[in-house]
């Protein structure tokens, strides 16, 4: 049985020019709900973000969608998940999308995507949590996104270790399989000890 209950997915409110991404984003939701996950995520039925909920419910999923109130309007809320959490900000819908998720996966979107991301990637890095942070590099859509991090790295302003967090996989099993082996650093770095020192 998973640990990962619910995955929380990023992804974009734009289908974007590629129909392979929209694809991959119902793609996503079906696979996660066949394989007993629940989908948490903007709470949007327009782009990938519909898509994704459409996937996932198709397959009789559970789908959370938290979208602040000023969005309700331009993201057109899903009337057709189980919950939708109608909130404040964008502070409390990334908050609470992490509270309720066991893990996180992004998919091919924007600005909003990628600060969600990374917005979780800092609290991973600074231990807030120690949940598996995924890509699923949908066509190579984050390939320039993936060198840049790696040159972050090289420069020293992120540790290698931390830089690892970031898992990438093409396909949905794949990451899962990796998500499902993630541990944090600092965890890793405990167990190694306990075990040299025979614990």
């Amino acid at each position: 049985m998973s640990r990962l209950r619910r995955i929380c997915v990023y992804c974009g409110s734009s289908s974007g020019t590629e129909p392979v991404h929209r694809a991959a984003a119902h793609d996503l939701g079906a696979f996660l709900a066949q394989s007993g996950i629940g989908v948490v995520y903007g709470g949007g039925n327009v782009g990938l973000m519909g898509a994704l909920a459409d996937g996932a419910l198709s397959q009789n999923g559970e789908v959370i969608g938290v979208i602040p109130r000023a969005l309700m309007e331009k993201e057109l809320g899903h009337s057709g998940v189980m919950q939708l959490h109608v909130v404040g900000s964008m502070h409390e819908r990334k908050q609470l999308m992490v509270d309720l998720s066991d893990g996180f996966i992004a998919l091919p979107g924007g600005f909003g995507t990628l600060d969600e991301l990374f917005e979780t990637l800092t609290w991973l890095q600074l231990s807030f949590h120690d949940k598996p942070v995924g890509i699923l590099n949908i066509d190579a859509f984050f390939d320039g996104l993936i060198v840049f991090i790696s040159h972050m790295s090289q420069k020293g302003f992120i540790k290698a270790e931390h830089a690892a967090c970031v898992l990438v996989e093409n396909e949905p099993a794949a990451l899962l399989a990796r998500m499902e082996a993630f541990r944090p650093p600092e965890l890793g770095k405990w167990i190694e000890k306990m075990v040299a020192e025979g614990r």
